[in-house]
């Protein structure tokens, strides 16, 4: 293994009725900027106990936040907490809330020109407002992690940030929150865990045994529940529970722990979200499969690990093997009623010229971690995924 320090100091409160012990981690007197979506909290009852729970404290409120948040719709909340001293924040709902307020936090306390350098220009974060979670979608493992990605209308960019300053500082899953959700969206969390794991596992052998073992166990959890939660047709607690435990798992920073992780397949995937708007999952159903066929020699030992230990695979031509790996791969998110082809969307060749000058502009000649994903390959890419 390479090198590394872990840290994570998220207290993570999980179970049924948890969320009324967000009164015994919220500091008393606080004035608290209550932040969440679309309003589906008022209708499932989540924002009753919210509130029920911080009592007296003084609450603000700032709700209507959109999947991929945008950078103009939610620099208004930092306003909000100039002007009435807000000094702690709760995100309820899912990935894109909490994204949005670990931005929200880190711009509140920003100290440059323009609180886009934080995504644009890896502008510091020395500070910023602490924060609670209230998971409603588990998916991004966002409650239990430092990373955000935050989209710009006015440029059609989606970029993200990382740091420690914004580990939420408690994190509420209850696993009942998520039988209101529809089916599309518990999905769509069930591939994007998928994906965070494949990122930090399928690149090269590290010698990280526990870190492998643990990302080719929480594959197979999410292989069985997927398709399991997409089959029934009442909400069962054992498998919304292991769904959402898992989706926390897969991007809690353990498992990128002295290995070398990819995000190459977010990379582009982002492109095709910020160009066309598709879900993120949906983009990453997309692009993942095109991506590991175009490493597969390279990431051969690591491919046919996966092929071997995830999904029982054996042979003597490798290459078969990891392609066979790859093929299930693909497989698993159709099962689940995911397309997985750009043409799916109506989207064709003119999208990949814009996203090769989009990333030929911003000067990118390797995308992702591993150094194995050039430029001249997303178009090779992309087209196999037409």
């Amino acid at each position: 293994m390479k090198n590394f320090e872990f840290y994570n100091p998220v207290r993570i409160i999980f179970g049924k009725g948890q969320i009324s012990k967000i009164d015994e981690h919220v500091p008393g007197g606080s004035k608290v900027l209550l932040v969440y979506g679309g309003g589906s909290i008022k209708r499932n009852g989540v924002y009753g106990q919210v509130i029920n729970a911080l009592g007296k404290r003084k609450v603000f409120e700032f709700g209507g936040i959109q999947p991929n948040p945008k950078y103009e719709a939610i620099m208004p909340a930092v306003e909000i907490i100039d002007r009435e001293g807000v000094d702690f924040i709760m995100a309820v709902g899912g990935g894109s809330v909490v994204d949005a307020v670990k931005f929200i936090a880190a711009a509140s306390h920003y100290q440059g020109n323009d609180p886009w350098e934080i995504l644009s220009d890896k502008g510091e974060v020395k500070s910023a407002v602490p924060f609670g979670v209230v998971l409603t979608l588990p998916a991004t493992g966002s409650e239990m992690n430092g990373n955000s990605v935050i989209s710009r209308q006015s440029t059609n960019e989606k970029l993200a940030f990382s740091s420690p300053l914004v580990l939420p500082v408690f994190s509420v899953l209850d696993p009942e929150v998520t039988y209101s959700l529809p089916m599309n969206q518990v999905i769509n969390g069930v591939i994007d865990a998928y994906v965070h794991i494949i990122e930090q596992y399928l690149t090269y052998p590290s010698d990280a045994v526990i870190q492998d073992r643990y990302a080719e166990s929480l594959l197979q959890i999410l292989r069985n529940e997927g398709p399991r939660a997409y089959k029934l047709k009442v909400p069962e607690y054992d498998n919304r529970e292991t769904i959402m435990w898992a989706a926390t798992n897969a991007l809690n920073h353990f498992l990128s722990m002295g290995v070398t992780t990819d995000w190459a397949t977010h990379q582009i995937g982002h492109e095709l979200t910020a160009l066309h708007g598709l879900d993120h999952a949906v983009t990453l159903a997309i692009v993942l499969p095109g991506l590991l066929d175009s490493v597969k020699e390279k990431r051969k030992e690591k491919l046919v690990q996966y092929a071997e230990r995830t999904w029982g695979l054996s042979g003597f031509d490798h290459l078969a093997v990891a392609e066979e790996a790859i093929r299930r791969t693909e497989n698993f998110f159709e099962c689940m009623g995911v397309k997985t082809h750009l043409s799916d969307y109506g989207i064709g060749r003119e999208t990949i010229d814009k996203i090769i000058e989009r990333l030929t502009a911003r000067g990118v000649e390797y995308l992702g971690n591993a150094g194995d994903v050039p430029l001249e390959n997303v178009r090779g890419i992309l087209e196999s995924r037409l």
